[in-house]
């Protein structure tokens, strides 16, 4: 990889990083796959069925706003929030091409070993 490339790589990692950092608490994960199901939700309904508070629930879906991954829509008196398709697929791009070059590191070092 040439030193421009790699340091563009590098950036892209780091213009991501809070994406992975927010996905990286359990309790953010479980909110993000209660929000998966394509519909808005407000913070009454993801506090259903949970041992979160409103306010617990209310500071994990901010950290994830932050990264880009929410968005919360105002409808009369509530908020409600929904999953942000474009961070999660720039994620899924970044983790494919970390797979890929495990993949190639992965084969050059099986080569060695049995060549």
């Amino acid at each position: 990889m040439s030193p421009a490339r790699h340091e563009s790589a590098v950036r892209e990692l780091r213009r991501h990083a809070p994406i992975f950092a927010a996905l990286g608490d359990e309790t953010r994960l479980k909110l993000v796959k209660r929000l998966s199901g394509g519909s808005r939700v407000s913070i009454a309904r993801l506090t259903q069925g949970s041992t979160l508070t409103r306010q617990a629930i209310t500071k994990h879906l901010r950290v994830l706003q932050d990264a880009g991954l929410v968005r919360g829509v105002r409808r009369g008196r509530e908020y409600l929030f929904g999953l942000e398709a474009e961070p999660l697929d720039d994620a899924r791009r970044i983790l494919d091409d970390i797979s890929r070059q495990w993949d190639v590191a992965l084969a050059r070092l099986k080569s060695f070993v049995e060549g």
